[in-house]
């Protein structure tokens, strides 16, 4: 187990202690976001980023949230510089935990090191925890795959899923007394979720104030070497502002975004069918990332790679869901030849009954 994050930790606390300047940040899915809680700062991370205010009233703190609803680690791999690294953070939650499928555990095991390892490569050198929420109605999550990692990193994590949920089990409390939709905390359970985070910092906290100087120093230490084949550290994110694909039909968005969380700008619409976009990108993994909508109809499209039409995958853009629109990311090609490939989307069903385009938001590679 690696003592890097361990270092980080305790000399992030004294940081604090000594009244310096730090950077808190939170990264993950719809429940970082602060989903369901009634106000922005009910949700667990503000209240989080309280506690440091609390505890170090003599330090100066800058908050940043970088969740972004039904988004899983595959996506924060390509976006994690863009809406948390640039911000320089000394110390960042994580958590994943209830989008990265655990039917697909070793793929999701395998982007989500590539999220730890490129925060804790960042030259900021911040410190991590590790947090798994759940589905409070079958106990489902991510952490068995994800804290193997966690583990080997020494990133300590908190648990939903071992300590509120197991109260609920014991009906201490009930499902609806803290989520309305057995996933979402409401602000009872964003209360109670960031009271297990606080918890486990005020254990760093008193580690601390016992240790003396970290024996490493976080110049010289070195991240271990990972333990998935780690295709996704550097994954890349490509949309208007950084590529030019060849267009037949596909229009580019012209109009500005407005922050990380003004989700559908910087991409590419369509609306009839054989309307086409040609990428050339050199990678060995590739995902499409499109808008699954509940305005329906949309049109559907189709991704093919080197004019394998037998290996063509259906980007559908109708959502059957009813929370909202989804950003969502198709896996095209995993650990595929690495090289330059040729990339087509085209869209193959549209009609005059469709109430919105097909939105192309970006494609990201390894």
């Amino acid at each position: 187990m690696s003592e890097i994050n361990r270092n980080r930790l305790i000399r992030c606390m004294k940081a604090a202690r000594d009244g310096k300047e730090l950077t808190i940040g939170f990264f993950g899915g719809s429940i970082t976001q602060g989903s369901l809680s009634t106000k922005p700062e009910l949700c667990y991370a503000y209240r989080v980023f309280q506690w440091w205010e609390n505890t170090f009233p003599q330090a100066k703190f800058h908050y940043v949230n970088g969740g972004i609803g039904g988004t899983s680690s595959h996506f924060g791999a390509a976006r994690v510089e863009k809406d948390l690294l640039m911000y320089q953070p000394d110390f960042v939650v994580v958590d994943f935990s209830v989008n990265d499928d655990e039917k697909d555990g070793l793929f999701f095991q395998e982007t989500y090191e590539g999220v730890l390892r490129r925060i804790l490569s960042w030259p900021s050198h911040p410190a991590v925890v590790v947090l798994n929420n759940v589905y409070y109605d079958t106990g489902i999550n991510a952490q068995d795959f994800h804290n193997v990692l966690a583990d080997y990193y020494g990133i300590p994590h908190v648990s939903v899923k071992d300590t509120i949920y197991q109260r609920i089990m014991k009906r201490e409390y009930t499902r609806e007394e803290l989520t309305p939709d057995n996933l979402h905390p409401n602000d009872k359970g964003h209360g109670l979720v960031a009271a297990e985070i606080c918890s486990c910092l005020e254990k760093i906290k008193e580690m601390a104030d016992m240790t003396a100087a970290a024996a490493v120093s976080i110049e010289e230490a070195v991240i271990p070497a990972p333990v998935t084949a780690n295709a996704y550290e550097q994954a890349k994110l490509f949309n208007i502002t950084n590529s030019t694909p060849v267009l037949d039909g596909f229009r580019a968005d012209p109009r500005e975004k407005m922050g990380h969380l003004d989700f559908f700008k910087n991409g590419w619409t369509a609306s009839k069918v054989g309307d086409r976009i040609t990428f050339q990108l050199n990678c060995s993994c590739l995902a499409v990332q499109y808008r699954k909508t509940i305005s329906k109809p949309s049109p559907i499209a189709k991704v093919v790679v080197d004019g394998q039409e037998a290996q063509a995958v259906i980007l559908d853009g109708n959502f059957e869901e009813t929370w909202g629109d989804c950003l969502y990311l198709q896996k095209v090609m995993h650990h595929g030849e690495a090289g330059m490939h040729t990339v087509e989307i085209e869209i193959v069903e549209a009609g005059e009954e469709d109430r919105s385009p097909f939105y192309l938001l970006s494609l990201i590679t390894d």
